[in-house]
């Protein structure tokens, strides 16, 4: 199925939540929505599910106009944060609801709701389950029966709303690849919403990164990483550091920091370079404008604080086994080489 939102709008009260949304899902494409809370990305997959309303704009799913389907009629999979499961329901009965709900003239009849049921454990792997309760399960298991509600009704478009928000970490890993093998098995066409760059990047065939109510880039995790659109995406993708440059015929230019190899196709001016943490390296110079002032040792890496003399202060981070490492400690007068950085104009930073 292929999703079409053109010139999309939604405020609540003064508030505008989305801007002008243009935005097309190819079939079988999966989209991470990623952003900041309050961007518009919920609202923009609850519109997509009939839960809200927009105010302007167009939603179209194969050329057909979702606006005048009410919510049941669009066959929506729709998995929550929470789940969202029946607590007094068994497993077996939380993935059949969607089926046994249907109106009398669609509703497959008991033993192909059994057999779609028994599809489904083996699928998601979790055979066992089937007459355990949502209380009986881990917080792994209960998404697994939460999509596989979603999918038993074998959705037009599957949605998820930060499926794996209230997962511990290393679960979140485990679940992201499965989803994504998920996914590739049934090819229906997804778009989920998250806040976490690492778990779009790692699930998703294409990236829509929102701020404000606004699209402000779209592309692969490589293009969005590598290539920030705006000073928010950079921040946003990690490159927290921020120094005052110039630009002057085409290079970039800053003192105590080697800039060579950052060309630069802005206009002569002032700018600003972002970098990330990991993406600088000290090197050791009794005339260099940095001086670091602490080094924590987390076994891997080394978490460096650099200071210059009018009291700025910026992070780095070296790994601990890098030939420089042995060189490093605080008093240490050092300039800077970002391996990579963005740069923008200094009026739009």
């Amino acid at each position: 199925m292929t999703i079409e939102i053109a010139q999309m709008t939604k405020s609540f009260g003064r508030t505008e939540v989305l801007r002008g949304i243009d935005l097309t899902v190819a079939d079988g494409e999966l989209v991470a929505l990623l952003g900041p809370s309050g961007s518009g990305k919920t609202t923009l997959l609850k519109i997509i599910a009939g839960l809200e309303w927009p105010d302007a704009g167009r939603l179209a799913v194969d050329g057909a106009d979702w606006l005048k389907l009410d919510p049941q009629d669009r066959r929506i999979g729709f998995v929550f944060q929470n789940y969202a499961l029946f607590p007094h329901m068994t497993v077996r009965d939380n993935i059949a609801f969607g089926l046994t709900v249907r109106p009398r003239g669609e509703r497959p009849s008991r033993a192909d709701i059994a057999r779609r049921v028994d599809e489904l454990l083996g699928f998601l792997q979790i055979d066992a389950l089937g007459d355990r309760h949502p209380a009986q399960l881990s917080g792994g298991q209960r998404q697994r029966v939460a999509l596989g509600r979603a999918l038993a009704i074998e959705p037009t478009v599957l949605l998820l709303d930060e499926p794996f928000g209230a997962l511990d970490a290393a679960v979140r890993r485990d679940l992201r690849q499965w989803l994504r093998s998920v996914h590739d098995a049934t090819g229906t066409t997804t778009i989920f919403v998250t806040h976490d760059q690492e778990e779009a990047f790692e699930l998703a065939d294409r990236v829509v990164v929102l701020d404000g109510g606004r699209i402000v880039q779209s592309g692969d995790a490589a293009a969005i990483h590598d290539a920030p659109a705006s000073p928010f995406v950079a921040n946003f993708m990690g490159a927290t550091i921020e120094l005052p440059v110039a630009v002057r015929g085409g290079r970039v230019d800053a003192a105590g920091i080697e800039t060579d190899h950052l060309p630069s196709a802005l206009p002569d001016g002032p700018a600003r370079l972002f970098m990330r943490p990991e993406d600088l390296t000290p090197i050791p110079d009794p005339d260099g404008p940095w001086t670091i002032a602490s080094v924590t040792n987390t076994g891997a890496h080394l978490r460096l604080v650099l200071a210059d003399a009018a009291g700025t202060k910026i992070p780095a981070d070296l790994r601990r086994r890098s030939p420089r490492a042995a060189q490093i400690a605080p008093g240490v007068r050092v300039h800077l080489r970002p391996e990579h950085a963005s740069v923008f104009p200094a009026e739009t930073a």
